[in-house]
């Protein structure tokens, strides 16, 4: 959107209104959306499971008995390996989600500043001259 004439002003700030609120019903969607986010992530042979909420947050974790075989080290390595995993996947879901809403929000043009008013009060004053 580029800078009005002065006597499209009216519409001008009209359109700009309408832009900002749609941007705002978009993030406010991202943000529900990155709530619904879930990560998930299995070792290798498939006995060690978890999920993460969008912002991180560990949300599940399934160990199958048979990986207590494997011993505490090698479990423990698995289990931080998995959770690890499953909370960069949402990380990736979150991200791409903010990503969308930012490229629409760039979309906004600058608000207009005080230079601008500044010029139409001059013009105006030297309409009525």
């Amino acid at each position: 959107m580029r800078s009005p004439a002065p006597e499209d002003d009216a519409e001008y700030l009209a359109q700009y209104l309408a832009q900002s609120r749609q941007i705002m019903r978009d993030l406010q969607a991202a943000r529900a959306a990155i709530l619904q986010v879930e990560g998930r992530a299995r070792s290798d042979d498939g006995l060690v499971e978890a999920s993460a909420d969008g912002h991180g947050g560990l949300t599940g974790l399934r160990i199958d008995p048979r990986a207590l075989r494997s011993g505490e080290v090698e479990l423990g390595r698995k289990v931080t390996e998995v959770l690890r995993s499953a909370q960069e996947d949402a990380a990736r879901h979150a991200q791409e989600i903010a990503d969308k809403v930012a490229g629409s929000s760039a979309a906004l043009p600058e608000p207009l500043d005080e230079t601008f008013v500044r010029a139409r009060v001059e013009q105006a004053a030297q309409d009525l001259l």
